[in-house]
Formats: structure tokens, sequence, C-alpha cells
């Protein structure tokens, strides 16, 4: 187990290093260390000719394999609202917090010259967001969201073929897992290429774009714990008023097993033994926590918003009005409740993100080292969170005595 927990850490320590080791070499050859830009370039170009593929075979293959798509009732219909209720909440207070302490105070003029920001309009661009005029624009990574929607209704047409369609589900398992394998192949090339660009980018914009990421810090860490001191007594009030706020001690191992593994998946059999101590009931937990472990990322939420504003920042653009935050809300719950549900969703959401709002390919490193950053605290607020979510399904599925209730029937057992 130790060294299992060792080595979801080695791989994190080494891109961290590379990115520390190319803003080192940045610092010391300033405008020379440009000649490593092409290390880096391989890398992004290496990933955005992954990504089409890899969105269209994971996501239609993994709604075109499934066995059942009924509905399980009232579970599953108020574990979708728990879902986007508390990841809108998760959102929206990143985006005040943001609003009066933004992760960026002043442009990099010399990164912003030239870009071309597109405007987003809720209302004159939905079209333009959700649909492509030709087939062949959707075999492209700035159409990322069409591409995400065009997949999944194949996937869903695939499956309701029924048995006809199996040969066509099963391969598109296969491809998926070969691009898959392609994308692990690509990443480890990730510590030289986000090194190497990372080490242009403070050579070239100097020792203030590595300041960035240490106010990002000062920004995630205290509204992560604020978060779980406040926002989560509130949840589990709610969902069974003060004896739900003690059971939350029973959190602990799950805050310590997410931090020591980096993975809500990983976390899950230690989530199941602890909504069990909680007395979530077995079916309501055995539903809510798997779905929960790959669909449920508050703390994803919370740092799509942070990574938005980020790139904002960096290319002098008001991060401000309605249409943007509706806009940051919308591409925030995709990352926390979609996204993070398919293999690779983590990369697909900050492609999206980068295609959504224009930015240049450049953006991805930027937004790609804030993951690695906060990777640890993310995991720990997504996978204990599942608990909680667990136990506000519960409230709304079995009435507001359901936790002395489900104890009581445990101890007559």
């Amino acid at each position: 187990m130790k060294k299992t927990k060792l080595n979801s850490y080695i791989f994190p320590l080494i891109l961290l290093a590379g990115i520390i080791a190319g803003g080192v070499i940045g610092k010391m050859f300033g405008e020379k260390a440009k000649v490593l830009k092409p290390l880096g370039d391989i890398f992004i170009n290496g990933m955005f000719t992954l990504v089409v593929p890899l969105v269209f075979t994971t996501i239609s293959s993994s709604i075109a394999s499934m066995n059942n798509l009924k509905r399980l009732g009232g579970i599953l219909k108020y574990l979708v609202l728990t879902f986007v209720v508390t990841g809108l909440i998760a959102s929206l207070l990143i985006i005040v917090v943001v609003k009066f302490y933004p992760p960026v105070l002043e442009p990099i003029n010399s990164i912003a010259a030239g870009v071309v920001h597109k405007k987003i309009s809720v209302s004159e661009k939905i079209v333009e967001a959700i649909t492509v005029t030709d087939f062949v624009n959707i075999l492209s990574r700035k159409n990322i969201l069409p591409l995400i929607l065009f997949s999944a209704f194949f996937g869903y047409c695939v499956n309701l073929v029924g048995e006809k369609g199996g040969v066509i589900a099963h391969g598109l398992t296969v491809l998926s897992e070969v691009f898959l394998k392609m994308i692990e192949i690509l990443i480890l090339y990730a510590p030289i290429g986000l090194g190497a660009y990372f080490a242009t980018l403070v050579g070239t914009y100097g020792t203030n774009i590595a300041s960035m990421y240490g106010r990002i810090l000062t920004i995630y860490m205290p509204l992560c714990i604020f978060y779980i001191l406040i926002m989560f007594p509130i949840y589990a009030y709610v969902a069974a008023g003060k004896e739900g706020v003690l059971a939350l001690k029973e959190l602990f191992p799950s805050a310590i097993t997410s931090l020591a593994t980096q993975s809500s998946l990983a976390t899950l059999p230690v989530n199941l033994e602890t909504s069990e101590k909680i007395g979530v009931s077995k079916d309501i937990r055995e539903i809510v926590l798997p779905i929960g472990a790959t669909a449920h990322m508050d703390g994803t939420c919370i740092s799509s918003i942070l990574k938005i504003s980020f790139l904002f920042g960096v290319y002098g653009i008001p991060f401000e009005g309605i249409e943007t935050y509706i806009v940051a809300l919308l591409l925030s719950l995709m990352g926390g409740l979609v996204m993070s549900g398919i293999p690779g969703g983590g990369a697909i959401g900050e492609m999206l993100i980068v295609s959504m709002y224009g930015f240049p390919p450049e953006a991805l490193i930027l937004i790609t080292t804030i993951g690695i950053i906060i990777d640890a605290p993310a995991t720990m607020l997504n996978a204990t969170g599942d608990n909680i979510a667990a136990m506000l399904v519960s409230r709304f599925v079995e009435g507001k005595d359901w936790m002395s209730k489900n104890k009581k029937e445990e101890v007559e057992n």
C-alpha cells in the first residue's frame, strides 16, 4: 500500500520538477531559453493532435457500451440535482473570490500582444458554440464542444441499435483504449515538454509568470479550507441536522487517503466504509459513491473557474459580465460533472476552455500547470465531498430522520 501511495506521487513530482527546472533555466538564460521552445511545441501539438479522436472514441464508446440506460428512480434524480447544485455553489464562490482577489494583477503584455479574444455571447453565439456548419469542421480541436455533443449522440444511437450495434461499440472501446495508450505514452514526455515551455515563458516574460502560480495557491488553498470547514457542515446540517454535522468526523480517513493517492477512484473503498459508518443506506452509497468518484467534482469546478480567470488576466481581458460568468459556470460544470467522468477528461476540459474562449494553443500549458499544482487539494475536496453528496441524497430519498433510522436498523440487525 505504501508503495502504491508513493508511486502515485512520483510522476506528478517529476512533472513539477520539470517545471521548476524550466523556470530556473529561463531565469538563468533569459531570452536565450527560447531555443527550447520547439521541445514544448512538440508536446502541445501532440496533445492537440490526439484530442479529437480521444474525445470521439471515449465518449461514444462509454455511452454505446452501457447495458442499462434507464434511470434509477429517485436516487439518480436527486443524485444529479445534488451534483449540479453543489457544483454551482462551488463555482459561484470562486467567481466571487477572483472578482475581489484576481489571480493575475497585471497582464503580461508581451504574451497578450496580437491575441484576438473570441468574445462569447450566450444569446448570439449559442448555435456557434454547440454546432458546426459542416461535418469536416467537427474534426477540429477548435470545435471541442460540438465534437463532445456529436460523440454523445453517436454513442447513444449506437446503443439504440441494440445487438447490431455491439460490433461498433466494441470497436469504439478498443479504439478509445488505443488513443488512451497514445496519450499515456505522450504524457511521459510531459516533464520535458512542460519544462521547456516554462523555460521559454520565464526567459521571455520574466519571473512574474512564475510568481503568478504562487498567487494561485493563495487563492485555492484558503477557499478549499473554507469549503471543507464551512460548506461541508452546512450541507451536512441540511442532510441530517446536528447529527449530520457531528458525523463529519468520519471523513478523516477519506481525506487522508485522497491526499495520499490523489485519486477519487482509489478513495472509493474508504468512502464506502465511511458512508456506512455515517449511516447511508447500502443501495444509496453503492450508487452515489461510484458515480461521484468520476462525476462529482466540486474541487474541479473551482479550479476550472480559476483557470479561466487566470487566462483572462494573463491576456489582459476583463473577467466580468453576466454572459462571461454564465459561460464560465457552464464550462466549470462540464469540467466537474461531465469531463471528469471521461478518461483523459481533465485535459479535454482544459482544451475546451482554450477553444471556447479563443485563446492561443500556448494557453494550454499555462492552465495545465495550474492543474498540476492544485491536484492534491482538489482531489481531497472531490473525494470527501462524495460522502456529503450521499448524505444529501439520503435526506431527499429517505426523509429527514434517515440517519437515526438507518443506525437503529443496523443495531437491530
